[in-house]
């Protein structure tokens, strides 16, 4: 620290896991084998898009940059985590925290809306097939997702230019195991109130509209699919949309779970647990979700393998 009229804040602690001493070696094997599990799964998936020529359309351009932003966004916090558990030095500068936390932001972000594209490509899929083709065009699909980049990369540096203008006094301690907005505003010794409005204004929306989109294009599909008797067009129907569902509720459900039903108690286990879940196991979660419910993705993966057994 740099002692001048004020004390300033050159880094922070970040607390990490609520777990004893003589449990780390084992949390750090399993967080490390999880983190390396979210690597390689995301990897497969992105390079088996990349590679096969029968998933060069919408829903798997979608989800190949979906594979790609899980695997940054569970790089932006678990190789600090897995660093602090192996040398027992949980201090991180200020810069490393903003940075931390502006890319936490903007890959967080990034799923939602990636979540509320590949609902989109599903609906109109399903729900208006004769023009899907010319409605889910390669120039519309990438400029959903610029924009998104877009739009994220603002809406993450608004916040990080926010908190740099705070003033951090004495206490350095975040109750973390990594850095949070609304964790780092605690630790302000100034006026956080336009922090704050931001948060109110565009925070809630965010998250908010995102879900509802994707909910109004799941009520538009459920209302278009029971307007068909068949049973085996339904099932397919439900297959198809089963891999979305699953990662949009474990996604949704981990941020519902921290955000809007906090504890009421000062205890900080239950945000850390949550927290584990939407940055550690959700982007694990993903690639298995939508390579064991994937027939696409099984096939893709015999071809691959295939083309490389003759190759050799």
């Amino acid at each position: 620290m740099i002692m001048t009229n004020q004390t300033v804040i050159s880094s922070f602690i970040l607390r990490g896991l609520p777990i004893l001493p003589e449990h780390q070696p084992l949390f750090y094997a399993l967080l490390l084998s999880m983190y390396l599990t979210t690597i390689m799964g995301n990897l497969i998936i992105i390079i088996l898009i990349l590679l096969d020529s029968h998933l060069h359309t919408p829903m798997y351009f979608f989800l190949s940059n979906l594979s790609f932003s899980d695997f940054c966004f569970s790089s932006v916090t678990m190789p600090k985590l897995l660093q602090n558990l192996q040398s027992q030095d949980p201090a991180i500068s200020y810069v490393g925290c903003l940075t931390q936390m502006y890319f936490f932001m903007f890959f967080a972000n990034m799923e939602n809306f990636l979540l509320v594209a590949m609902a989109y490509d599903r609906y109109v899929a399903i729900c208006s097939p004769l023009h899907y083709t010319s409605i889910m065009s390669p120039r519309l699909c990438v400029c959903m997702v610029a924009l998104s980049w877009v739009f994220n990369m603002l809406y993450s540096m608004l916040h990080t230019l926010l908190v740099a203008r705070l003033s951090f006094c004495q206490d350095n301690m975040i109750q973390h195991f990594f850095c949070e907005t609304s964790v780092l505003l605690k630790l302000a010794c100034s006026d956080i109130f336009i922090n704050e409005l931001v948060i109110f204004i565009l925070g809630g929306p965010i998250v908010v509209i995102p879900f509802l989109l994707i909910c109004v294009s799941y009520v538009q599909i459920v209302c278009s699919i029971l307007k068909f008797s068949s049973a085996r067009i339904i099932h397919k129907v439900f297959s198809t949309c089963g891999s979305h569902l699953s990662v949009v509720s474990l996604f949704y459900g981990t941020v519902i779970g921290v955000y809007l039903c906090p504890s009421t108690n000062k205890s900080t286990v239950k945000e850390t647990v949550m927290a584990m879940m939407y940055t550690v196991v959700t982007p694990m979660m993903n690639p298995f979700i939508y390579s064991l419910r994937n027939r696409d993705m099984k096939e893709a993966l015999i071809r691959v393998l295939c083309k490389k057994k003759i190759c050799l």
